[in-house]
């Protein structure tokens, strides 16, 4: 049965453009949790549905929509948090204005274009069918630039993370970072969209992350475990998916939620143990 998932280039191409978003969102949502940016991160993945609905309404690729919506919202987020003494403080009014304003201009574009509807599904809860071999490449390529700058700001940007008052009194250039990672983000978003749907990124985003600090808090063992489990339930979900009736995006959002609750559970025996 599952060599029935590689006979087809389809499905192939979905494997392998799973993956490559699997890597990107765990990777960089190792660091959103560390932030506390899951709003955050939430905004930017609603603002693909507006920008795809927008690229579809203009006759562009509704994949640059994604990009170009994210991008834009993460730079206008890029002043919405500000550091304190303690940390950073939760993300401010601004983030949940640009996620209505987002939404708001979604439907618009849906009620100006009605072809869009027809793939309403697609767009928000993500689907395995339809990925070409074009499409692997280009997630790859992103994910494989995006990877390199989150390498290269990466140690600055958990030293800003953890401590960002002394960080600046370091020299390192918080502000900078900040923003800096907000287009990280933006990109990765948008990338893991075309997999998940514009509503479902949380099952990649935050979940294999938040499951993996559960395990261990330790930076690099983290992160790594983050990606494990990322690639697994996005596997585990692509073959389920083709077996099914219904969109990868549940499963997805299922089974990362169930391993979470298992870990969690465990840490809660092992307390009372």
């Amino acid at each position: 049965m599952i060599g029935q998932l590689f006979q087809y280039p389809f499905m192939v191409h979905a494997l392998e453009a799973g993956t490559a978003v699997a890597v990107l969102a765990a990777s960089v949502g190792w660091f959103v949790v560390q932030r506390r940016q899951a709003f955050t991160g939430h905004t930017l993945s609603v603002m693909a549905f507006p920008g795809a609905a927008g690229a579809a309404l203009a006759g562009a690729p509704t994949t640059l929509g994604y990009y170009v919506a994210c991008l834009v919202a993460a730079l206008a987020l890029g002043r919405s948090r500000r550091p304190q003494a303690r940390g950073y403080v939760g993300e401010s009014a601004t983030v949940g204005t640009v996620q209505a304003v987002g939404l708001a201009l979604g439907f618009l574009f849906l009620s100006l274009n009605h072809a869009v509807l027809d793939g309403l599904e697609t767009l928000l809860f993500g689907t395995f069918l339809g990925v070409s071999q074009g499409q692997v490449v280009t997630l790859f390529v992103v994910a494989a630039v995006t990877l390199a700058a989150l390498a290269v700001v990466g140690r600055p940007l958990l030293f800003a993370t953890v401590d960002p008052v002394l960080a600046r009194a370091r020299g390192v250039p918080v502000a900078v970072l900040d923003l800096a990672f907000l287009l990280i983000l933006a990109v990765a978003v948008a990338a893991t969209t075309q997999i998940t749907g514009a509503l479902l990124v949380f099952a990649l985003l935050i979940a294999p992350p938040a499951t993996a600090q559960l395990i261990t808090m330790r930076p690099l063992p983290g992160l790594l475990l983050s990606i494990a489990l990322a690639i697994a339930i996005a596997w585990l979900a692509l073959g389920i998916a083709y077996f099914s009736i219904y969109p990868v995006g549940f499963y997805t959002t299922t089974f990362a939620f169930a391993v979470y609750v298992l870990v969690r559970m465990g840490r809660w025996i092992a307390s009372r143990g």
